[in-house]
């Protein structure tokens, strides 16, 4: 069986996990600080914060540029319900915006739309959150323009995107803040964790504050100094949102590889386009000329009107090939907790049910050996010629 995901973890990494419950730190410590000062030097940050979830990344983020009750943000419903409910957890509540239906990220056209309504109406957005689906670059530019001229912050979902490149800068060095996962099935692997990014000293500093109990001094620092330093302040009620050391000594390697990943990735994708360019299938859109794209997701749409076979069957049937599959997204707006809050109907955001309807998400990772690859295109291949219409 050829799963859908699997972590690439090498020797070095559970040798520096050894050395993390060898050394007695096993919270916060050393290899956290310097899983962050290496992140924050391969995207482009001054800052880079980590973080137990990306989940954790997005409510800190949030909040520190202020988001609060009653405020609104916009965002996509194609996305982890993770996006949204941050929003929830302020008091705040989310605006979807359709995608654009090539690339699957949020439609910039209609977001401005949106904005001028909000605007219309004597309403104001608070936040905008792009998210990089699958891995593949929003149109920044047009984002920070957008979002100067209606007052709004911007707080990437690069949950998919590293390392992704748009207009010649890393993901992670465009917006106010940038949050990163490392979830077991991401482009690099902690099990869990997250990290955010900025280059604004007063919002890491805040963020750095609410990530342990709204502690305003440095647990770590308070732990290792050489003189007694127990006395610390509560100055906000924080979240217990911090990372160990076990994690980030995985992650300090898996970042030293996040590159050559890449390429991996990218070279079975590469493969894919060239076997799927024939059949009744729509492929994943690629990076514009000097971007780069993380393919953390391949996903491969069906053509409705061109297969006798409904997605869900194919899903059936790449099982019975012994092949992993999954499904990116179920829109966030087809959710009950979504639907019911705010009334959505299916068909609010056409483009976003439609992907949905066609999507199919394909085996990508570092590990798959090339006889893997090969399997899932024979697969694939062999079910969509036999249903086409």
């Amino acid at each position: 069986f050829i799963p859908f995901a699997r972590p690439c973890i090498g020797e070095d990494e559970i040798q520096e996990v050894v050395d993390a419950l060898r050394s007695g730190w096993v919270t916060t410590g050393p290899k956290v600080a310097a899983f962050e000062k290496a992140f924050a030097e391969t995207v482009g940050a001054k800052y880079a914060l980590a973080v137990n979830s990306a989940t954790a990344g997005l409510h800190l983020a949030l909040e520190a540029v202020g988001v609060g009750a009653g405020d609104l943000v916009l965002t996509t419903p194609y996305t982890f319900t993770a996006t949204a409910e941050v929003i929830r957890y302020l008091g705040a509540d989310p605006v979807f915006v359709d995608i654009d239906p090539d690339t699957l990220n949020i439609d910039v056209e209609q977001a401005q739309a949106t904005l001028d309504q909000l605007e219309r109406e004597g309403k104001r957005a608070k936040a905008l959150m792009p998210v990089h689906f699958a891995g593949l670059g929003c149109d920044m530019r047009a984002i920070l323009h957008m979002a100067e001229r209606f007052g709004v912050q911007v707080v990437e979902d690069a949950a998919h995107a590293f390392p992704t490149i748009v207009d010649g800068r890393m993901v992670g060095s465009i917006g106010r803040a940038t949050v990163f996962s490392f979830y077991a099935t991401k482009t690099i692997c902690t099990g869990e964790g997250g990290m955010v990014t900025t280059d604004d000293e007063a919002l890491v500093a805040r963020m750095k504050t609410m990530r342990l109990h709204g502690i305003n001094r440095d647990i770590w620092d308070r732990y290792t100094a050489n003189k007694p330093s127990w006395y610390y302040e509560v100055v906000a009620p924080g979240f217990k949102y911090n990372m160990t050391d076990m994690a980030a000594a995985l992650g300090i390697h898996q970042l030293r590889k996040g590159e050559v990943f890449r390429q991996r990735r990218e070279a079975i994708a590469l493969r894919y386009q060239q076997a799927f360019a024939n059949l009744p299938v729509r492929l994943p859109a690629m990076p514009k000329k000097g971007d780069s794209h993380a393919w953390h997701l391949y996903v491969l749409r069906l053509r409705k009107e061109a297969l006798s076979i409904s997605r869900d069957a194919f899903i059936e049937k790449m099982c019975e090939h012994r092949i992993g599959t999954s499904v990116h997204f179920i829109p966030l707006h087809m959710h009950p907790y979504w639907r019911d809050r705010y009334g959505f109907a299916p068909d609010d955001f056409p483009q976003a049910k439609r992907a949905y309807e066609e999507a199919v998400s394909l085996p990508i990772y570092p590990a798959m050996t090339d006889e893997e690859v090969e399997r899932v295109i024979e697969a694939v291949r062999a079910i969509v010629e036999r249903y086409a219409r």
